[in-house]
């Protein structure tokens, strides 16, 4: 049997764009930021920079207006300057969120506006992963990162609904971004070489399996590294775990939740 390639994964996001050809080894990457409907994260602006297509999903484009204009609470920018510099390329879902002086404030300014209300059986987030896929070409998306922000707190169906999605698009890198953490898939089709970036991120980590049980799992750069163990719900599952090097390695035979806390400094 072939060996399995391994996934290079850095949050290389979590830096200002300027330094992130500093990173040793860090190939250009693709982004693409979607905002769903949650309070955005305090590094919002910081995600921006590194987009190259940004897109509201619904009521996502109402904490874009509201939320985006408070993280620059120390700048003399008035808020309209603020709202008109942060402008999303495209809002796109059902539209039953949105409100109605923002969908029409941001389709002054250009905004796409793309409605998929006759679509009930796939979620919003869902709706804007398919919409950024179909933009980019076939390179674009081999080095495709898809940021989420907003994409946890709140009501815990939707949180799920959120992880869900993060599974039928399994060959997609998707990253759920809250203030406190990150969540990524870690497909078990790969291997998995997760270069930690201390200033911004860890110590405390977690791989959770999701869909199916793990019966085998081997990490190291944990402070409780797995060695070819079981992981399930109702059994062993690696939450509260801590981050001891630079880099951590993951393999496992079915695919895992990998979630790191997230620094207050890279908030600020």
């Amino acid at each position: 049997m072939a060996e399995k390639l391994p996934m290079i994964h850095r949050s290389t996001f979590l830096l200002p764009p300027e330094t992130t050809a500093t990173v040793t080894g860090t190939l250009p990457t693709t982004h693409a930021l979607i905002i769903l409907n949650q309070r955005l994260p305090k590094f919002s602006p910081l995600l921006w920079e590194h987009a190259k297509v940004r897109v509201c999903a619904d009521g996502g484009a109402n904490r874009l207006f509201d939320n985006m204009p408070e993280l620059f609470h120390d700048e003399h920018d008035d808020v309209s300057v603020i709202r008109q510099r942060y402008k999303p390329d495209v809002i796109k879902g059902d539209m039953d969120s949105i409100r109605p002086d923002v969908l029409n404030f941001y389709r002054n300014l250009g905004t796409k506006i793309v409605e998929n209300s006759s679509d009930q059986d796939t979620t919003d987030l869902h709706k804007c992963i398919t919409y950024v896929l179909d933009l980019m070409s076939d390179d674009e998306k081999s080095n495709l990162c898809i940021l989420v922000a907003g994409a946890l707190g709140g009501r815990f169906d939707h949180e799920m609904g959120n992880v869900n999605t993060l599974c039928r698009f399994s060959t997609t890198r998707i990253v759920l971004l809250s203030n406190d953490c990150l969540i990524q898939l870690l497909p078990s089709t790969r291997h998995h070489e997760i270069h930690v970036l201390s200033s911004v991120e860890g110590p405390h980590c977690g791989l959770i399996p999701i869909g199916t049980p793990s019966g085998s799992s081997t990490t190291t750069g944990l402070e409780w590294n797995l060695d070819n163990m079981e992981m399930r719900f109702g059994g062993l599952v690696s939450t509260s775990n801590i981050v001891k090097g630079e880099t951590v390695t993951v393999r496992s035979d079915s695919d895992l939740l990998w979630t790191i806390s997230l620094k207050k400094q890279t908030c600020s």
